[in-house]
């Protein structure tokens, strides 16, 4: 098997920027779609050939699946990258490109729906022996079905979106008389955000880690884990601070992790490159969350500590290439820590757009920034607010702290404001330094006033 020539990518910002590196590191032409408003954007300058796709809107451009069809049919590029986020996890786009005879980089249509479907895959998880947390069987619609299992499962519980991620359409009660209008606002949030209202039913799990393993499958099947992410740092279910490895768990937990991840891809025959999402409880029990069907956004620190270029392995995998790496020879080195700085105001979280007027990025030992952005680019309205990533590597993970410190006091934006300041103010916390923090952290430092 071969690579392929050309790759269109269908997505904007820094994950575009970030594959179009690993294009030419491995020999490849790419062309950069981009909206009306993006023709000077640093994804479209980078990319060899480029192509405007819509207005402004991203539902006019970016999620647009007969325009970016057509851009790739016209450029003749045999594959589709889709990065992350807009059509990245739809298989409608994914069986359209499969009839337009071009590649989509990512498992199958088949994998994308099953992991778009909470429940089902939660499903499939209890078949093969994976433990769940406590719940439905799957979508519930009858009111008085959820009532009793609630009932049943006992409060806490926690709604979630059948077809949900992002922390949309998920709400968390406390005791049976706020169930129904926690329900009611779940069930609009997710129609509106998904087209799909139907809600499952979990046991919540208070003081809980959020801890992620990255998978690679090949086309036969093969399968390797690349270790464990702890994405336990959120804001309303959103990841904002990413470290590998988890500074939670101990070696036979996380072997465990491992071996649950390697058998979760293979009972759901999973393709290419995904992550593994699991839930620990205080005293260390597993429970399997979901499975991303794409590039996570904190990848870069998974690569940090194995030396392993997801991206291109992702490619690899597409064209038909066997993974570059077997099980016993991935090494796990060092710790690294990614910061996600959105253009928000770091206080209220409120959008920042506008245009950067002075701009310095941090470097040296260590530090490695994943970007679009430079002086002079304008943050639009109508996107995602993420701007660059900055993610810090080191020896431990006090090393990794110290230089992630030194990286956000040198990062110097003008003109909009950024989550830096949130990022300094997290970093410098007792309970994150010892590492003793779940997914409520942040809600109580806040209710704290710290």
């Amino acid at each position: 098997m071969a690579l392929f020539k050309k790759i269109l990518i269908a997505n904007r910002g820094e994950i575009a920027v970030r594959v179009e590196r690993a294009c030419k590191d491995l020999g490849i032409k790419t062309v950069a779609v981009y909206s009306e408003v993006e023709k000077d954007a640093m994804h479209v300058k980078m990319a060899d050939e480029s192509i405007c796709i819509g207005p402004a809107r991203a539902a006019e451009s970016y999620l647009n699946i007969p325009s970016i069809l057509s851009a790739a049919e016209i450029t003749d590029s045999e594959a589709i990258h889709p990065g992350y986020g807009f059509l990245s996890e739809n298989p409608q786009f994914a069986e359209a490109c499969k009839k337009s005879k071009i590649t989509f980089i990512g498992p199958t249509p088949e994998n994308i729906r099953l992991g778009g479907n909470k429940a089902k895959a939660k499903q499939v998880m209890r078949k093969n022996g994976i433990p769940v947390v406590p719940g439905s069987d799957g979508a519930i619609t009858d009111r008085k079905l959820i009532e009793k299992l609630c009932s049943k499962i006992g409060y806490p519980v926690i709604l979630k979106a059948s077809a949900g991620g992002g922390g949309r359409g998920m709400r968390v009660v406390h005791a049976a008389p706020q169930l129904e209008q926690a329900l009611s606002a779940a069930e609009a949030e997710a129609l509106a955000a998904f087209g799909n209202g139907e809600m499952y039913v979990e046991r919540y799990i208070p003081r809980m880690r959020h801890v992620e393993v990255q998978i690679a499958v090949d086309n036969e099947g093969t399968a390797i884990h690349l270790g464990e992410r702890d994405c336990s740092v959120q804001r309303r279910h959103q990841k904002l601070i990413e470290e590998s490895p988890s500074p939670a768990i101990n070696e036979r937990t996380r072997e465990k992790l491992g071996k649950f991840a390697i058998k979760a891809a293979e009972s759901l025959k999973y393709r290419n490159v995904g992550t593994i999402e699991f839930i620990l409880d205080s005293d260390d029990n597993i429970y399997f969350m979901e499975i991303n069907t794409r590039v996570q956004v904190e990848h870069p620190v998974t690569e940090m500590v194995t030396g392993v270029d997801i991206i291109k392995e992702q490619i690899r995998l597409a064209s038909g290439l066997p993974l570059s790496i077997k099980q016993k020879n991935v090494r796990f080195k060092g710790h690294a820590i990614e910061c996600r700085i959105n253009a928000e105001d770091p206080y209220t979280f409120a959008p920042s757009p506008g245009k950067i007027t002075f701009l310095y990025l941090p470097g040296g030992p260590g530090i490695r920034v994943d970007t679009y952005i430079h002086a002079g680019t304008t943050v639009l309205p109508y996107y995602d607010s993420l701007i660059a990533k900055v993610i810090a590597y080191g020896c431990n993970r006090k090393e990794t702290i110290e230089r992630m410190r030194r990286a956000l006091s040198e990062f110097q934006i003008e003109g909009i404001k950024t989550t830096i300041p949130f990022h300094k103010t997290v970093l410098s916390n007792p309970d994150f330094l010892s590492g003793k923090f779940d997914t409520g952290y942040l809600e109580r430092v806040n209710a704290a006033g710290q």
